[in-house]
């Protein structure tokens, strides 16, 4: 789930299943990091549709986060400044009714809300916007996953153009 409002972003991730086999980070303070990628995190790409640059994001459930700022595909990368620091809320694990279709009674819930306030002007700015959303998961055993609307060609890479699958118009 996300919305837009005047040059702000909120980005809801929910994380379902049977998380005793998910590597959550421990909570931790809500500063930046480098890195957050190499475990279990939710990431956004954010991009003006007639534009290049993009804005990556990262967001831990440890409560840490991480903005980088790109000048076009996987090029010019630097940490964006932001407006305002990152603002999560994580929310607490619990049991919720299974899919009908899941044999498993029930499935453990990790639900993650992200606010970001975008940097204006940059690539963000406009009537237009394209959102890439993904997730790594890291496995008990250390194994990452990864997750996207739409990958690109070949490995998955969440910063590829084809992955930016989602629109939303600004007012």
């Amino acid at each position: 789930m996300f919305a837009v409002r005047a040059q702000a972003l909120t980005l809801q991730f929910a994380l379902r299943g049977d998380l005793r086999r998910i590597r959550i980070p421990p909570e931790a303070d809500g500063g930046r990091a480098d890195g957050l990628w190499r475990h279990t995190c939710f990431e956004a790409f954010v991009r003006r549709a007639d534009a290049p640059g993009y804005l990556e994001l990262n967001f831990s459930p440890s409560g840490r986060w991480q903005a980088y700022q790109f000048t076009a595909y996987r090029e010019g990368m630097m940490p964006a400044d932001l407006p305002q620091p990152a603002s999560i809320t994580i929310g607490q694990r619990e049991r919720v009714d299974a899919v009908p279709e899941v044999n498993a009674a029930h499935d453990d819930a990790l639900v993650l809300e992200a606010l970001v306030h975008l940097p204006v002007p940059g690539a963000q700015a406009g009537p237009e916007l394209r959102l890439a959303l993904s997730a790594i998961v890291e496995d008990a055993a250390g194994a990452l996953s990864y997750w996207a609307l739409r990958h690109g060609p070949g490995q998955p890479d969440f910063h590829h153009p084809d992955a930016f699958v989602l629109t939303l118009e600004q007012r």
